[in-house]
């Protein structure tokens, strides 16, 4: 795991695994979770950004789902629900409740069902990915991927009423080549979210679906934008 400084490390209990996460503090209210994607992510690829934030004052808290990083485990036990009662686990033991969320991949999906449990002001959705509600409890493995692999499934998925019922900011970030997320999610992610008080696509150019978290933050204007929308969201 990259060193963050000033990190408070910490694990949780959750069924029976030990779910390990980390908060940086800030100096106000304003404080960021993150959810990490699939694949061989970990809580180690918001490292750069979190660090970024905490030096202009905003905290964040971040976790290692099941199957990923420093908690480690199956991933096939885990599930898209699971991930979201990870995440709620991790949040009640910091006691820090969020004011934004952001979300890369398969952890935007989990990003938006959360925006409305917590009630969130910000929304950061990075590559998102969107699913149909048929998948939410089915463990990641064969039968999960033949659900999400029917053409088009994310057509019926629920994050379309929840977005439209979202009335803080909406960030999404997409990757001008992302061979995984069609641009048309990003745009029908946009457009779902009538309610909101502020909502903006970035295409990064060139970009795939893998490591635009940097390319974005190399960007003055566009960093400059999230914490000041994240400033905000306290």
């Amino acid at each position: 795991m990259h060193s963050l400084q000033t990190a408070n490390e910490f694990t949780v209990p959750f069924e029976s695994h030990k779910l390990y996460a980390d908060t940086l503090p800030g100096s106000g209210r304003p404080h960021l979770f993150c959810i990490h994607g699939g694949g061989a992510r970990s809580r180690e690829v918001f490292a750069d950004l979190r660090q970024i934030l905490h030096g202009q004052g905003i905290g964040s808290t971040a976790l290692d789902c099941i199957g990923h990083g420093q908690t480690g485990g199956v991933f096939a036990e885990s599930s898209l629900h699971r991930r979201d009662q990870q995440s709620l686990s991790v949040i009640e033991h910091s006691g820090t409740r969020p004011t934004a969320l952001i979300g890369i991949s398969m952890g935007a999906y989990n990003a938006v069902r959360l925006s409305e449990i917590l009630d969130v002001r910000m929304l950061i959705l990075v590559v998102p990915g969107i699913y149909t509600p048929q998948a939410y409890k089915v463990p990641f493995g064969p039968e999960f991927s033949a659900i999400i692999r029917q053409p088009r499934s994310w057509l019926a998925s629920d994050a379309w009423d929840i977005l439209g019922r979202f009335k803080g900011r909406l960030l999404v970030i997409a990757g001008e080549r992302d061979e995984v997320i069609p641009l048309e999610i990003p745009e029908r992610i946009l457009a779902a979210a009538t309610q909101a008080q502020d909502r903006q696509l970035w295409v990064v150019p060139d970009a795939g679906h893998n490591g635009l978290l940097p390319l974005v933050l190399q960007n003055p204007e566009w960093l400059a934008a999230i914490t000041a929308g994240l400033a905000s969201s306290g």
